[in-house]
């Protein structure tokens, strides 16, 4: 029986879909499982997995994380070390990291009428107080996974293509690489920088992610190695080595058990199509070869010597798309570098938005609109993001813009 114009069609309830499997991904999930809304979790590995090893929280993200669910939060504060919990709160302590050339005991810097030397601390940058820190990626993502519903993920779903379906619903129908398809209403992309729904919103070129100038290598050793390094209070905190063209990043996580340690340094290009290749303890030390005796027995210890190469995404004109209705979230719309600390704090705050504004609808005709005030609201102060970390990256390590 056809229904007259002056009729409400009945709401449709929402079915979703969200590409990607890493911690943008399962926090959105949550978020949507909290406000009842249907959705499928496609994730193109075996089983979720993060790869990289520490990721820091600032206490403003953490505060959202309750805001989505309060088990979030709980699930972070497992996995953390050293939260900003004391009274004045210590971001990092920032010290010399090389001498360039001169004696490694000579006066490297003055600083309120102190003469500093290499590998001595210059100042404690202070923190916002609450809880916050760091935390070992795949810890916080085996924790998170707990809270999405066993029959929302399906794995070794590899996304191929995204087609709007031909009954003018404006529905999106997903082409996997093992030949299947499914259809959801919306599509929310939470994969990554190397995103697949991000060429589809904007095209291959536009999305392709840029070589920031910045390489890393990271790694992990344990505290007790550490503290024969730095004694036994200094690795129990975040410190910053600072240095020409370099500087160097260490805190603790897996409860204070490892301390992580990332180290900057700067390249003009990066033409392997790999982004992380195995390098060698000779690479990483000539690199800091002008650096502090404690600097350089850190980079000795780490075992698993791979350098990883920091790119980073222009500016997206947008991060929405309507036939098909799609979204960018996280990594997928603005992928950083990671010298603020916030590029994952940032998926967070997206998770946080958009999943709020999807709670609010009840037809699938309105995700539109919702769509269009989380791109109002989220895609200027992410994008700023991209810009100020790429900046941070250049004072941390001496060089101008």
């Amino acid at each position: 029986m056809a229904t007259s114009a002056t009729e409400s069609v009945s709401p449709k309830p929402l079915n979703l879909a969200i590409i990607g499997g890493g911690i943008a991904g399962t926090i959105l999930s949550i978020s949507l499982t909290k406000h009842g809304i249907q959705h499928t979790l496609y994730e193109s590995a075996a089983q979720f997995g993060e790869i990289g090893a520490g990721v820091g929280f600032q206490p403003t993200f953490v505060r959202t994380m309750e805001l989505i669910s309060p088990e979030i939060k709980d699930a972070f504060l497992r996995c953390a070390e050293a939260p900003y919990m004391e009274e004045d709160p210590i971001y990092f302590t920032v010290r010399v990291g090389d001498c360039k050339n001169k004696n490694e005991r000579a006066v490297v810097a003055r600083r309120d009428g102190r003469e500093i030397r290499v590998g001595e601390k210059v100042f404690d940058w202070p923190a916002r107080r609450g809880p916050g820190g760091g935390v070992h990626r795949a810890h916080l993502l085996d924790e998170l996974v707990k809270l999405i519903p066993d029959h929302v993920p399906k794995f070794r779903k590899r996304l191929v293509d995204i087609e709007e379906a031909d009954d003018g619903t404006g529905d999106a129908v997903l082409h996997f690489a093992d030949g299947t398809t499914a259809r959801h209403d919306a599509v929310l992309g939470c994969d990554g920088i190397k995103s697949r729904t991000r060429e589809i919103v904007l095209g291959k070129e536009e999305a392709k992610a840029v070589f920031s100038g910045k390489c890393a290598y990271r790694g992990l050793i344990s505290m007790e190695k550490a503290a024969e390094i730095l004694g036994e209070e200094t690795p129990k905190t975040a410190q910053m080595f600072c240095g020409h063209h370099g500087h160097v990043l260490t805190f603790p996580i897996a409860k204070g058990t490892m301390l992580n340690i990332v180290a900057f340094t700067s390249r003009e290009s990066w033409t392997n199509p790999d982004w992380i290749v195995n390098s060698s303890k000779e690479d990483i030390l000539a690199d800091f070869a002008t650096w502090s005796p404690d600097v350089k027995a850190l980079l000795s210890s780490i075992e698993k010597t791979d350098i990883w190469a920091l790119f980073n995404h222009p500016s997206a004109r947008t991060y929405i798309q309507s036939s098909p209705r799609i979204c960018l979230v996280g990594d997928a719309a603005h992928a950083s570098t990671p010298h603020q600390g916030a590029g994952a704090g940032m998926c967070v705050e997206d998770c946080y938005i958009l999943g709020e504004l999807l709670g609010e609808i009840t037809d699938a005709h309105e995700i539109d609109k919702a769509f269009q005030a989380y791109e109002d609201v989220r895609r200027l102060r992410s994008l700023k993001l991209v810009k100020t970390s790429k900046e941070a990256g250049l004072a941390s390590s001496k060089e101008d813009s």
